[in-house]
């Protein structure tokens, strides 16, 4: 990956969009990966990306320095989606192949 977060987004969604049966569209005002639903599993802000999660994977990435849980409105965490940091941008694509798994139930 790279150290710039875009890019490293970028790089997330052409992976998962040749890999699997992800689209990228917009959610919450961002730029999203969606399944063949249309259901939301991973997106970008702020330079970091956010991640639809369950089980070990929620844990794993809450545990990483700097994560935390989204709060697109302000004072309402959404439970199960978990801001990434850039600064673990190595881990983007394991998040984001967990989330797809995630919302495919």
């Amino acid at each position: 990956m790279t150290s710039d977060p875009q890019k490293a987004y970028a790089d997330v969604v052409s992976e998962m969009v040749a890999t699997s049966p992800a689209t990228s569209g917009k959610m919450f005002g961002m730029p999203t990966l969606k399944n063949s639903n249309g259901k939301a599993f991973a997106g970008y802000t702020d330079g970091a990306m956010v991640f639809k999660l369950g089980g070990t994977s929620h844990t794993e990435a809450l545990a990483l320095s700097g994560a935390r849980l989204f709060d697109p409105m302000g004072g309402r965490p959404m439970k199960e989606w978990v801001v990434v940091p850039a600064e673990h941008s190595t881990r983007w694509i394991e998040f984001a192949r967990d989330a797809f798994d995630y919302v495919a139930g």
